[in-house]
């Protein structure tokens, strides 16, 4: 009876141990990780950024993951890489002239979990549709699903904006 309650007792502790010392060791990865996030989502937040400003056709579908969706209200919903790429293609078709003079997204939240990113955002942005038309302003919020890539990168997986 003795030595099944010392048994008893001992694994118990050793399960405690074993317990707690897990929760330590991944505590540090873990806070590595998140650091390493926040700075992968901020070079694709600046990313986004510099490929709106330039319209660079390349590299504004290369932000975007192969399986992304995209909603912008009152059009139906662009699923996959490919179909974003044509219907950028078509909205540069039919304003050759467009200029973006400014972009500024907002980020109101961030939350971060297993891979995935999700943010709340307001933008605003100048532009003009041609070189001789007055400039326009623009604001728009929404909602964006990113996922990091196996080389710790992130991308746009889902869009949903409302302008």
């Amino acid at each position: 009876m003795r030595r099944s309650l010392l048994t008893t007792i001992v694994f118990i502790a050793g399960l405690g141990i074993g317990y707690f010392a897990r929760g330590a060791m991944s505590a540090l990865p873990r806070g590595v990780t998140h650091a390493a996030d926040l700075a992968g989502i901020e070079k694709l937040r600046q990313k986004d950024i510099e490929v709106t400003l330039s319209q660079d056709p390349h590299g504004l579908i290369d932000i975007w993951t192969e399986d992304a969706v995209r909603f912008i209200q009152g059009n139906p919903p662009v699923l996959g890489k490919q179909a974003i790429a044509a219907d950028n293609e078509k909205g540069r078709a039919a304003n050759p002239g467009l200029r973006v003079l400014s972009y500024a997204p907002k980020f109101k939240s961030l939350q971060i979990e297993d891979g995935l990113a999700c943010e709340w955002f307001a933008s605003d942005a100048n532009f003009k549709l041609s070189p001789d038309d007055p400039p326009q302003s623009w604001h728009g919020t929404g909602l964006r699903v990113l996922r990091r890539q196996s080389d710790g990168s992130w991308k746009f997986a889902v869009l949903i904006l409302n302008q």
